[in-house]
């Protein structure tokens, strides 16, 4: 994959409905077809995928023939949520003036978000003469606006903390601006028929290129698009192995802990293998034999403030595929599965860093050990370099775009068989 079409499928992924369903368009173009939920046969050989709440996916390939003595499980999983504002039930705050009642979502840094123009986009359940149909918006133009309090009035450039309540309250339109009345237009339906939604103010600014030599990006939900849109780049291209069951995982909600009906520490994964061996004592000991790549966007060293970083294990941006570690397990890689991953790299001259806080510092999570609580798997955290980690505009390495698919290619590719205490290159 090239940072040119990643940049533009990160401005066409507003939200996690959107990220589904743009995961979803590119899957199908691909010849995979869809698995209902409620479906309640077992499913057999060819490409298929899943999806729950619109926001969580899972795609894989069943071969042929099955061998339940050597079959095993290639897993890559992101997540396709990042930190935004989401409006609330009665969202309109009426005056002068009409400002948007809103959520934060996520750890962002709020301070980026002020005088940004912002989207609006999410889901929106219409009546319809048969009953309620979810549909998906995308106002991908500024309908709103955070404004910032001037210098005069408050001291702005002396740590001030934003309260969310007042603060962080998007301006909207005059006393007549009417929520309902925009989605009906976007929506091409009646006002009266727009019951619920699930909706998010976004940035909607372009990602785009820069440094002399292009070197660097820049874009809003970098943090966990390009691992979103890698990773599923490297499992469309690769050729595995036989008896490898390679699969795709898309979870929702990473930004405020995964445990929902789509996310990573619910049951969308673990039942979606079932699916495919249904036999729990096959299914049990190929995922003794199975590997996960949990991809999820790592801290890059930040040239203002190298103090911040562990400096034994700091990676820089165009320096390749980092794993990341951590000892208190918020991180699922440790040095066998970094090891594995690492050799899988090598292998395939892809470059490989690693990731580790500085000791007082607690850093954060991600999608990993969650799954790995659901599904009983090896596995290893990794992710590409960046900075701005939760701004409404991140940056990071351009060339980082190919590592990480090559990475994943080259992970579904390899052929190896695990034990207890190694790996088998065959």
């Amino acid at each position: 994959m090239n940072v040119e079409t990643l940049l533009d499928l990160i401005h066409r992924t507003p939200t996690a409905w959107h990220a589904a369903e743009n995961v979803k368009e590119i899957l199908c173009k691909s010849g995979y077809s869809v698995l209902l939920q409620s479906d309640p046969d077992a499913v057999g050989a060819g490409d298929w995928f899943t999806v729950r709440n619109g926001t969580g996916l899972v795609a894989f390939r069943i071969p042929e023939i099955v061998d339940p003595t050597t079959v095993c499980f290639r897993i890559s999983a992101v997540h396709g949520d990042s930190p935004c504002f989401r409006l609330k039930p009665n969202a309109q705050l009426k005056g002068a003036t009409t400002r948007l009642n809103t959520e934060l979502y996520g750890g962002g840094i709020y301070a980026t978000w002020m005088d940004v123009g912002l989207g609006l986009a999410g889901r929106v359940m219409v009546r319809t003469a048969d009953g309620l149909k979810a549909k998906l918006i995308y106002i991908d133009r500024p309908v709103a606006v955070i404004p910032n309090t001037a210098p005069h009035l408050r001291p702005m450039n002396e740590g001030l903390t934003l309260d969310p309540k007042c603060d962080l309250i998007p301006l909207f339109g005059d006393g007549e601006a009417d929520l309902n009345r925009l989605l009906a237009e976007e929506l091409q339906v009646s006002a009266s028929d727009v019951v619920g939604w699930d909706l998010s103010l976004v940035s909607c600014d372009k990602g785009f290129v820069f440094g002399q030599k292009g070197e660097f990006m820049t874009s809003p939900r970098l943090d966990d698009l390009e691992c979103v849109y890698t990773c599923l780049s490297g499992f469309l291209a690769a050729k595995c192995p036989e008896n490898v069951i390679p699969v795709f995982a898309l979870f929702d909600n990473e930004e405020t802990g995964s445990l929902s009906f789509s996310g990573a520490a619910g049951t969308l994964l673990k039942d979606a293998l079932a699916r495919i061996l249904p036999d729990e004592a096959v299914r049990q000991s190929a995922l003794a034999r199975s590997f996960l790549v949990s991809a999820d966007n790592a801290h890059a060293l930040h040239p203002n403030h190298p103090e911040l970083y562990d400096g034994q294990n700091a990676p820089v941006m165009n320096g390749g595929v980092v794993v990341k570690y951590n000892a208190s397990q918020r991180y699922m890689s440790d040095g066998f599965s970094g090891a594995v991953f690492t050799e899988i790299c090598n292998r395939a001259a892809v470059p490989v860093q690693v990731f580790a806080n500085r000791s007082d510092k607690r850093g954060g999570s991600t999608l990993g050990n969650l799954s790995e609580a659901q599904v009983p798997i090896r596995g290893v955290d990794i992710g590409a370099a960046q900075l701005a980690m939760h701004s409404a505009r991140e940056t990071a390495g351009s060339l980082d775009v190919a590592h990480l698919s090559n990475a994943l290619k080259a992970f579904y590719q390899a052929d190896f068989t695990l034990s207890d205490d190694g790996v088998q290159w065959n």
